[in-house]
């Protein structure tokens, strides 16, 4: 069947890109910052940020590199209706659209993903599989009227075990006992009875949520092969020291969970949610980048040690943002969430900059 070319999966990729800026300006604009009017317009003023981030930016950009890896036309549907559906959020669209949008994304990463799994039944591949289906169940809740923070748990899941299976698809070669491939899926297991039991009795939810969360930190400290690389030089070592220090903020995202950091309301919460999105999501993003986007749009990026500087702004200004969330020092959490803008535009330049280079080297080599 028929895939897409590089250049056509570009404006997919710019979907994503729009509500990536509209989610951070709205964030933004929570925090009290002087914003632009976009940030403030029915996206912002209604609470959308984590729609934005979660569901409308990463979800497109996870469906769209799932949508090359499968190599199949209708697969790129997905990051299509995800991106529409943030455009439909930032345009003030009536909401039912773009959860329609989030509900028929979430639809087609889940059958773009049963299709791999009707051709390899594997871990990663069933885990991936899950992984969709947590990102439909939040997605329909969120339609189907549920106050939004019974789906982040859906939402949340749909992240961590995103990532958690395809470390496991490039993970898959090394030695891991079965004990240690069982009590992985244990886990898993308890990551989504946590978020299950959330629609039940929200509390006790969130706490086995936050077990599973740290059990699954802890586990891939221990079995990634991160361990074994962080101390090279280059691509390998940064990706590895990217991965560990996500695994870091994973764990502390676990353990504040536990002490009822997730649940509405709570002082900490803030400083749980960034811990898991900012802390671990957006460390794997800055990992994998120079990897995927090679993959996805056909184009070069040499490597770039100046790619340090936004992982360690990353990590301090949200050490920073987390240590004023548990004090509840608000002034630290509003500085700790710009100098996380400035990380993620940091990372957006250093990543263009890159480009540009291998541009310039390819057109020389020819």
């Amino acid at each position: 069947m028929l895939d897409l070319p590089p250049l056509a999966r570009l404006p997919l990729l710019v979907l994503g890109m729009l509500s990536l800026l509209g989610g951070v300006l709205a964030g933004l604009a929570r925090l009290d910052w002087p914003m632009p009017a976009i940030a403030t317009s029915a996206a912002g003023a209604a609470g959308w940020h984590g729609a934005l981030m979660i569901s409308a930016f990463l979800g497109t950009v996870i469906s769209l590199e799932r949508a090359v890896a499968i190599g199949r036309l209708w697969a790129y549907l997905a990051p299509a209706c995800a991106g529409l559906g943030g455009l439909a959020l930032l345009a003030g669209a009536p909401l039912a659209l773009a959860q329609g949008l989030g509900v028929a994304a979430a639809f087609v990463l889940l059958a773009a993903s049963g299709s791999v799994l009707q051709r390899l039944v594997a871990p990663f591949t069933l885990l991936l599989a899950i992984a969709a289906l947590c990102w439909l169940i939040g997605n329909a809740l969120w339609f189907h009227g549920a106050e939004l923070h019974l789906a982040v748990p859906w939402w949340l899941a749909f992240l961590v075990l995103t990532i958690a299976g395809e470390r496991l698809e490039l993970n898959r070669f090394l030695p891991t006992s079965k004990d240690a491939q069982r009590f992985f899926f244990v886990i898993v297991g308890l990551v989504l009875t946590g978020a299950a039991a959330t629609l039940r009795d929200e509390e006790a939810g969130l706490a086995l949520f936050s077990a599973g969360l740290l059990a699954l930190a802890v586990w891939l400290w221990r079995f990634d092969i991160a361990q074994r690389n962080w101390r090279r030089p280059g691509l390998t070592g940064y990706i590895a020291l990217c991965l560990l220090s996500g695994y870091a903020w994973l764990a502390a995202a676990g353990l504040l969970g536990l002490l009822g950091g997730f649940l509405p309301g709570h002082p900490w919460r803030d400083a749980t949610l960034h811990a898991v999105t900012l802390g671990f999501v957006f460390a794997m993003i800055f990992g994998h980048a120079p990897i995927i986007f090679p993959a996805v749009l056909r184009v070069k990026i040499p490597w770039d040690p100046l790619a340090f500087l936004p992982l360690a702004l990353l990590h301090a200004s949200l050490a920073w943002r987390v240590i004023g969330g548990l004090g509840e020092r608000y002034g630290m959490i509003g500085d700790g969430g710009l100098a996380n803008a400035i990380a993620l535009l940091v990372f957006i330049l250093v990543m263009f900059s890159s480009v540009l280079r291998g541009r310039r080297g390819g057109r020389g080599e020819a």
